[in-house]
């Protein structure tokens, strides 16, 4: 990671299972939260035995697990730095993320003021129900202090507060310690009234405690109810490793806040994870478990089976890699499919999920653009990155999350047909077992030999990294499904479609909110975002449901006029009707399924529990 010019960092390999030495050379945090109902913190660090005559302080630009650029100095005011004797110091700012401090006496104190009001992975939130702190987003630290190590007290705003954090404890509730600045960067740390619920799995010889700590306004039998589901998933994913990660200091804890004042994520780091949801998880109907399981799957892959480009993390810089395909994509096609083994979704809910990836790769225009490997490279500036200006990211970009998945279901189903003992699952243990298990980050390279090692079958990995990843070709689902009994049929042959198509009404304006997709008749026929649609065929346009049943007078093939006002200008042209494009992925009936087609799905998918 290249934190400043000339520093890099470089990430725990290995961290001690016993409690901080007392240094002289401890980087000290405190924090205290006095106005959090005004959403900030005031936050003090104490640098002790400088070495440099100027101490460069600064806030990071990116954080673990996001690839573009934040800004978190943007939130950082009220800055100043005493020296030992408390004696106050000059400070300049050489550009926007930094703060420089002259004369001092060996030793700086730096205060400042942090607004913090987004609760989600990457940012912090401050107010009277809690403190959500991603550490990037909160916390200044210092040129050439990287490797030291880290100490960090809370006061918190109330008594009932508790913390949650892959830190490790001390024998004061509210202090932590970190080994140094990467670790400490790594780990989120939650402070409220949440709930926790724990248990233990044996893995390798050895003890691990997972912890799910829970904020939320639910039930306690909710809580209990949620936890069971947890459980059965991971041990689902410990299935597919052989063993648990060795998580430092022994625990791995999800830190999960259910509110309606935090915004939607999950974030995965080294022994901990960040789950957050607007819906209560009786509202959301235990939803949050498919994030639970991302993140969790991420444990193994990324936080351990990781791409050479992040090695080491760059704080200060966009961090860019080809592999985002697999580390995220894949992760994103075993997190519905671990909740489907562990018969927390049936069949036919998983067989959902298969009919989204089959359109996705169908109709996603961004595939003809990009490449997985293309896509991956895009996430500095997809991945919660920032602009004002509009872009084309709807029909040129096919998201490395939805295009891994689809690649990690053509892998799987291709695996499983030509080397029956064989299966993606095996593929991820040997990365595991190659990469992950000894901390040696891979690279694109390394992704194709293994494949290749694994099989025995240089060809074929070759072969599928040629056409699937360095190339855009498009799997053939139908064939590849067809070996567990599962069709591909259209939704709705006979329905009409001009495209899909977002609305903004504006009083009796029917306003195109998002980009027409490349393609479609609405696109052929010149239609864009911002046009307002006045009429299709004899229909005036000012609702849904009128747009709905104007497109229901009509077959595919047919042919009417549109109307419609672009730039202010009065348009009309003649578009066509297509068949609505959507396909649904369905199993055969019982006395339809063959033997080897019915044990080739229950071998992927699971068998429900009467099979």
């Amino acid at each position: 990671m290249r934190i400043a010019p000339t520093v890099l960092l470089a990430l725990i390999v290995a961290f001690s299972s016993h409690s901080l030495p007392v240094k002289d050379n401890v980087t000290h945090y405190k924090v205290t939260f006095e106005n959090a109902v005004h959403h900030e913190a005031r936050i003090s660090v104490t640098f002790p035995e400088i070495e440099s005559q100027v101490l460069t302080v600064q806030m990071s630009r990116t954080s673990p697990g996001r690839y573009a650029l934040h800004e978190f100095a943007k939130n950082v005011y009220n800055v100043t730095a005493v020296n030992s004797m408390g004696e106050p110091l000059e400070i300049t700012r050489p550009n926007p993320y930094q703060w420089a401090i002259d004369n001092h006496d060996g030793e700086v104190t730096v205060t400042y003021t942090l607004f913090g009001d987004r609760a989600d992975g990457t940012y912090a939130q401050i107010d009277r129900t809690h403190a959500h702190l991603n550490i990037p987003a909160t916390f200044m630290w210092a040129s050439n202090h990287e490797k030291r190590p880290i100490k960090v007290t809370f006061e918190p705003f109330s008594s009932t507060w508790k913390v949650a954090t892959q830190l490790q404890k001390t024998q004061d509730k509210y202090t932590f310690t970190a080994p140094n600045l990467a670790y400490f960067m790594d780990s989120p740390t939650e402070l409220s009234d949440h709930q926790v619920k724990s248990w233990t799995v044996r893995s390798s010889g050895k003890d691990y405690q997972i912890n799910l700590a829970v904020h939320h306004n639910g039930l306690e039998e909710d809580l209990v109810e949620f936890t069971r589901q947890a459980k059965a998933v991971v041990a689902e994913q410990i299935k597919v490793y052989g063993e648990l990660p060795a998580f430092d200091y022994g625990e791995y804890t999800f830190i999960a806040c259910y509110l309606p004042h935090v915004n939607g994520d999950g974030m995965e780091h080294r022994n901990s994870t960040i789950l957050t949801n607007t819906k209560s998880l009786d509202e959301g109907d235990f939803s949050q478990i498919g994030t639970l399981s991302h993140e969790f799957f991420h444990a193994w892959n990324v936080e351990r089976i990781r791409p050479k480009a992040l090695e080491p993390f760059n704080f200060s810089a966009p961090n860019m890699t080809t592999n985002l395909w697999f580390a995220e994509g894949f992760t994103s096609y075993y997190d519905k499919l671990m909740i489907r083994r562990a018969q927390e979704s049936t069949i036919d809910e998983y067989l959902t999920i298969v009919s989204d990836i089959v359109n996705q790769v169908d109709q996603v225009p961004g595939r003809k653009f990009f490449t997985p490997e293309g896509a991956s490279m895009l996430a500095t500036f997809t991945d919660a990155g920032t602009s004002i200006d509009k872009t084309n990211f709807s029909n040129i970009f096919f998201s490395y999350y939805s295009y891994g998945r689809a690649m990690a279901l053509a892998l799987d189903l291709s695996i499983r047909e030509q080397f029956p003992e064989k299966s993606l699952d095996d593929f991820m243990r040997k990365m595991w077992v190659d990469f992950g298990k000894p901390e040696i980050p891979y690279t694109r390279e390394d992704l194709q030999s293994t494949l290749a090692a694994l099989l025995n079958n240089q060809a074929f990995a070759k072969q599928f990294f040629e056409q699937h990843i360095q190339g855009q070709v498009k799997p053939d689902y139908a064939a590849l499904l067809s070996n567990a009994g599962l069709t591909i049929t259209h939704a709705t042959p006979d329905k009409a479609f001009l495209g899909q198509v977002k609305f903004n009404f504006n009083g009796e304006a029917a306003m195109i909110s998002k980009p027409i997709k490349i393609g479609s008749p609405l696109y052929k026929a010149g239609l864009e975002r911002s046009d307002q649609i006045v009429k299709l065929g004899r229909r005036a346009i000012r609702n849904t449901s009128e747009w709905t049943s104007a497109l229901a007078q009509f077959k595919p093939g047919e042919d009417t006029t549109i109307e419609y006002i672009q730039r202010g200008e009065k348009l009309s042209t003649t578009i066509t009707f297509i068949e609505d494009p959507k396909l649904n992925v369905e199993t055969l009936t019982d006395d339809e399924l063959t033997a080897s087609q019915k044990a080739f799905l229950f071998a992927w998918i699971g068998a429900d529990k009467a099979e």
